[in-house]
């Protein structure tokens, strides 16, 4: 995945923040009701926090690398099942589980790259 350095206080912030959207629950909890639009709920919130990040920075700041990243291993399974209403059966939700894992794993990198850039991978072992 590379690394990253902030080049400054601003964009130190805005990878905090990132790292912090990340945290987010990307898996469905007790409270989902079994459709894949309702799991993909808290992937939408992620897309949004991204699109506050990068309409802080210019175009170069290298944190967008990460915050483009996210929102295009996100897009898929949020265009996918974002209208999808109809509880899952049992081969739906494979595919489901599919995508969020994919989401899950990518965000473990990012915030990886974060931390460790950040200056805050000891949070990551936690």
């Amino acid at each position: 995945m590379g690394s990253w350095q902030p080049r400054d206080e601003a964009e130190s912030a805005a990878g905090w923040r990132l790292w912090l959207a990340l945290s987010a629950r990307v898996w469905p909890d007790a409270s989902w009701d079994g459709t894949p639009a309702s799991a993909v709920a808290g992937l939408r919130e992620i897309t949004s926090a991204c699109a506050e990040i990068r309409s802080g920075f210019p175009g170069d700041a290298p944190v967008l690398r990460l915050v483009d990243s996210v929102v295009f291993v996100v897009s898929l399974p949020v265009e996918l099942w974002r209208d999808d209403h109809l509880a899952v059966d049992a081969d739906r939700a494979a595919l489901l589980h599919s995508d969020l894992a994919g989401v899950v794993e990518h965000a473990a990198d990012v915030r990886a790259v974060l931390a460790a850039g950040g200056g805050w991978a000891e949070l990551e072992s936690r």
